[in-house]
């Protein structure tokens, strides 16, 4: 396939992404309409933390300060940290009077379970042990995340006017540096590619996922979708949770967060780098020919449409660069909504295919790792290949 020829499939490829891969593009999926239920359900928030003593000062205060108007309960798991994470979280909640707060430690993780759904499955089961008739929901939330006041209220308040049995925000990531700026926004981009909201959020929909990071959870559901020991195993435990409760006969709903943030830094491309490759490689099944598919479908995708464009007008071949420009004109288009959601400038919507070609030696990065043995790798912790655990 020439170079003409490779801009045309990509361009048909971004006018079906734009018009017919579920709008994944748009920002507006937020929390459905919503309105106080006549009794507050309790709430049991569990909060896994690994060598968060950084982040907690800046995340479980506001937790600690939710204005919830029923019972509600913190259960902090601290899962093998070596920084003092228990400590700092018991210093916080002294000073911060609110939510009552219980710091538990399960230990190291059992065989065939990863680090964050051991300590999920202690503090659901401490959660459950210390509500009389177990808690009506659970909100599970990573440590580096931030709520805004009423953010357990809407969120409650969403999943019983709606019937839903898992509602779930994508929190806004920090774009504070340079790299953030470049990667963070493309990440949600992506993310909502594969996983389009509108399609999870359709009753009987196939498409399922959710954000770890900020997950409300009916208690009833979990206990029928046999969570969190049905996916102990699970790299990428979100969308695995989404597909138990909804495989299980849950509803479940995805959207993007307006008041819960992470605080966590990525202030190198470093750090971004392990962010991602960690699970990349998990989320294609570890199947070489799945990440042979993918690279090609990126290169293709992605990096054509600008090489098509410049090629073209370098070469007088005008259709060439006609069909590259106008697959890289949807492309950057359809990036612009995730931009000024995160508050970033139009200027970066052409830079995505840079982008995207870091996603891409992210993912080739991941596979490598995962073929030298060491899994994925998280804080300390390496997980077994699937046929080893």
């Amino acid at each position: 396939m020439g170079l003409f020829g490779a801009a045309c499939v990509s361009l048909a490829a971004w006018l079906w992404l734009t018009f017919a891969q579920g709008m994944f593009w748009r920002t507006d999926v937020r929390l459905p309409p919503r309105s106080a239920p006549a009794r507050w359900p309790s709430v049991a928030v569990v909060v896994p933390a690994r060598d968060e003593a950084g982040v907690l000062p800046l995340s479980l205060p506001s937790l600690l300060a939710q204005d919830y108007p029923g019972e509600a309960r913190i259960v902090l798991v601290d899962d093998g940290s070596t920084d003092g994470t228990a400590d700092v979280a018991r210093r916080i909640a002294r000073g911060h009077p609110g939510l009552p707060l219980t710091v538990v430690s399960p230990g190291e993780p059992g065989p065939g379970w990863t680090g964050k759904l051991w300590a999920l499955r202690h503090g659901i089961a401490v959660a459950r042990a210390s509500t009389p008739g177990g808690p009506d929901y659970l909100l599970l939330t990573d440590a580096d995340i931030a709520h805004a006041p009423d953010s357990l209220r809407e969120l409650v308040a969403a999943a019983t006017s709606a019937g839903l049995d898992l509602v779930s925000q994508m929190a806004r990531l920090r774009t504070a540096g340079p790299w953030e700026r470049l990667v963070v926004p493309a990440f949600v981009y992506f993310f909502a590619q594969l996983y389009p909201f509108r399609r999870i959020n359709r009753p009987g929909g196939r498409t399922a996922a959710a954000a770890g990071g900020c997950v409300l959870l009916r208690t009833e559901a979990a206990v029928r979708a046999g969570v969190p020991d049905a996916i102990r195993h699970a790299v990428i435990d979100d969308v695995s949770l989404a597909r138990a409760v909804r495989d299980s006969g849950g509803r479940i709903w995805l959207g993007l967060a307006e008041r819960v943030d992470s605080v966590r830094p990525y202030p190198a491309l470093a750090d971004l780098w392990r962010m991602v490759s960690r699970s990349a490689y998990a989320q294609l099944r570890h199947q070489p020919l799945l990440l042979a598919g993918t690279v090609a479908a990126l290169a293709l995708v992605y990096l054509v449409p600008p090489a098509a464009l410049l090629a073209g007008l370098a070469g007088g071949r005008p259709a060439t660069a006609w069909a590259g420009g106008l697959a890289w004109l949807l492309m950057a288009g359809t990036y612009l909504p995730m931009l000024r959601y995160y508050r970033q400038p139009a200027v970066l919507a052409p830079l995505l295919p840079f982008t995207a070609l870091l996603y891409l030696l992210m993912t080739v990065d991941s596979a490598v790792q995962h073929h030298r043995g060491r899994g994925a790798a998280w804080k300390g912790r390496t997980y077994a290949r699937p046929s080893d655990a």
